[in-house]
């Protein structure tokens, strides 16, 4: 094998913040089939007409089955749980407040900060990294810069569940070209974008927000740090998993006011996958990259001791750590924190490093991979620093 090469930049701290609420499968599901039996009830003469399908019921065991999730922490409980709303309540907030998506990021931010000693005198730059951003402007990086009192500069970036990965290589890219630690946020509600009348995809998200501090490499490892070794990027077009909500909607309809998207069941302006499709598209792809990048860096795929993978669905996660290692990992070594939160977008492998490396040592060398929607997907190589 080659010489590894020789790293620049590290990732010294990481912070992560859960919602308060969380909601089992068996919850999900009571409501769901409470929605079910009235659509039903009140669609009965055009489904005896076979005019329209009835909507089938769901079950905890079918979804722990499909994704392996048993609940999800969310940012509001009540209003999913309601059959008349379905989609959770965020009320809105004044301009002069802190946004929701900013105060989640910056709590996590917090969090990472003071897990390594460092104030906002300390981090020249901060990028907000997340799937779905809650306005187009003025950036929520740039908020969470403000709330934090960081004096520098921030900005948003979008490539869907991926997106930390490509953060992590913006921040490593900004720390070569001279600044001395860049915050990378990935503030995440999902459920907000999320059709809970959809039988297939009700039960796929939760909300949380997870941040990273990386800097420079100079001199000893700060608290608990991970050199990175490299990363590597992909993206392939596909219309397979897709969100259509956007500024442009209210200038689609002939005539009449702007259609909220909730009044629509059916409706594509949230999110929808073609999944089967997905499964067979993405597994490979992943696996090959991270195939790749391990051999472009002369590492061995034995040599890696934990896998923190994008936590979407764990038939793909074992799936493509099976086609790395050429067997099926344990569960050390390709933790699951999906189970308790969920498919989280971006923020999924970060929970994941966050959660399941303190047990590492020194030298030991592990992958972040994020990949979803664009398709995007990408590789952090990482090893534990002295």
């Amino acid at each position: 094998m080659t010489a590894l090469p020789a790293p620049d930049v590290r990732i010294v701290a990481t912070g992560l913040y859960t919602p308060s609420y969380s909601i089992s499968n068996e919850e999900l599901v009571e409501s769901f089939n409470r929605y079910v039996e009235r659509y039903n009830a009140d669609h009965a003469g055009d489904i005896e007409a076979g005019l329209i399908e009835p909507l089938q019921p769901s079950s905890a065991e079918f979804i722990e089955k499909a994704s392996g999730i048993r609940s999800r922490y969310v940012m509001d409980k009540d209003g999913i749980l309601d059959i008349d709303r379905m989609a959770p309540h965020l009320p809105p907030r004044p301009n002069e407040a802190l946004a929701v998506l900013a105060e989640m990021g910056a709590t996590a931010a917090r969090e990472a900060m003071a897990a390594v000693g460092l104030g906002p005198e300390d981090i020249d730059a901060v990028i907000c990294a997340a799937s779905n951003l809650q306005r187009a402007y003025p950036a929520v990086a740039v908020e969470i810069q403000d709330a934090l009192g960081v004096d520098g500069f921030a900005f948003d970036m979008n490539v869907a569940c991926a997106s930390a990965s490509f953060g992590i290589e913006t921040a490593r890219g900004l720390i070569r070209a001279g600044a001395r630690r860049v915050l990378m946020v990935n503030p995440e509600i999902c459920t907000a974008h999320l059709n809970f009348r959809n039988r297939d995809s009700h039960f796929i998200f939760g909300d949380v927000a997870t941040a990273v501090i990386l800097e420079r490499i100079d001199g000893p490892a700060r608290g608990e740090a991970y050199d990175i070794l490299g990363v590597r990027l992909k993206t392939v077009f596909s219309n397979n998993i897709r969100n259509n909500f956007g500024f442009l909607n209210r200038c689609e309809r002939e005539t009449g006011a702007p259609a909220d998207p909730q009044d629509a069941p059916d409706t594509d302006k949230l999110f929808i996958q073609q999944g089967r499709k997905v499964f067979k598209d993405v597994v490979p792809m992943v696996g090959e990259l991270i195939l790749s990048h391990l051999d472009d860096l002369g590492i061995a795929p034995e040599q890696v001791k934990r896998f923190w993978l994008h936590q979407a669905n764990l038939a793909m996660n074992e799936f493509i750590v099976r086609k790395v290692l050429g067997r099926d990992a344990s569960r050390e070594e390709a933790p699951v924190v999906l189970d308790e939160y969920a498919n989280t977008s971006s923020a999924g492998s970060i929970i994941a490093f966050h959660k399941r490396r303190a047990d590492l040592a020194v030298g030991d060398i592990g992958v972040i991979s994020g990949f979803g929607a664009g398709y995007s997907a990408g590789s952090v190589v990482v090893r534990k620093a002295a």
